[in-house]
């Protein structure tokens, strides 16, 4: 009887939220799946047409490689520097107090962050008037004026970006996994002669999963949100290595291809669906 209660309170207690996810996600994006298979104008079923059609589209194709690249280079380096941080803040008495200058970058606006990067990467930029006063100091070299903003190093200001603003709450994640482990067992490790790599590699890492498959997913989302950084520093048509999939979304939308973003929604939506599925059977595995 008690059981019965329980579940029917848990029931009513999520009914709303699941109504939501309902009515304001899961609807819309079955709409988005139908929209995928007919014409953009006269909703005449087109079969798998729009999905042909998309991937046999260079700029498509383009932001796709892109976007992989990006991610597959910063969620790693995100991870690493996080960690590689946060260890030595873990020692000291006032981590707690230092976490909140790590997640400074995340309160400040879009807008704000765009602008510093532009007065430090532009050809007048911060970096240039560094690197030149460098050469005419040195004698090793004269005036730069590299643009880096308009060339592929656009990419790795991207990752620049994207690490400095997200670095802090990965350091605040990594912090509360490591304090969260017991100090016993820290302890019991250095009675048995490990030093502090043998103490990372068998306690800490070990103790770690759960943290790191939060960071990982938490990143790999992240990572899909940087377009607003991209579209700001270089427009609608930026370096080509640093055109994204939102880019190739918004030039679709701008002219009104709303086939082709249906189709290609629907391939993004599924791929986030399979990669987040395949961390998760890898976590319950480890855990196994």
């Amino acid at each position: 009887m008690k059981k019965s209660k329980r579940r029917a309170a848990f029931a009513v207690f999520l009914a709303p939220s699941f109504c939501g996810l309902g009515i304001f996600v899961l609807l819309p994006f079955l709409d988005v799946v139908r929209r995928s298979f007919t014409t953009a104008v006269t909703g005449k079923f087109t079969g798998m047409g729009n999905y042909r059609m998309i991937f046999g589209n260079h700029a498509f194709l383009t932001a796709v490689k892109n976007t992989l690249r990006f991610t597959s280079v910063c969620i790693p380096l995100l991870v690493l520097i996080g960690f590689l941080i946060a260890m030595p803040l873990s020692k000291l008495k006032n981590a707690g107090l230092i976490k909140s200058v790590y997640l400074f970058p995340l309160a400040m606006p879009t807008a704000t962050i765009v602008m510093v990067w532009k007065m430090v990467f532009y050809k007048q930029g911060f970096l240039n008037l560094f690197l030149s006063k460098m050469g005419e100091w040195t004698g090793l070299w004269g005036e730069v004026h590299q643009d880096y903003l308009g060339t592929g190093a656009a990419f790795w200001v991207l990752v620049c970006s994207y690490i400095w603003k997200n670095a802090g709450y990965t350091i605040v994640l990594w912090l509360a996994g490591i304090l969260s482990i017991p100090r016993e067992l820290l302890e019991a490790a250095k009675v048995d002669g490990a030093g502090e790599l043998g103490q990372i590699r068998y306690v800490i890492l070990p103790n770690l999963k759960g943290t790191l498959y939060t960071i990982v997913i938490l990143s790999f989302l992240n990572s899909f949100k940087i377009y607003r950084e991209a579209y700001l520093v270089a427009g609608a048509y930026p370096n080509e290595s640093i055109y994204l999939l939102q880019h190739t979304f918004n030039n679709w939308f701008v002219n009104m291809e709303f086939d082709k973003m249906a189709a290609a929604a629907v391939c993004t939506g599924a791929f986030l669906l399979i990669a987040i599925l395949l961390l998760q059977r890898m976590w319950d595995r480890d855990e196994a």
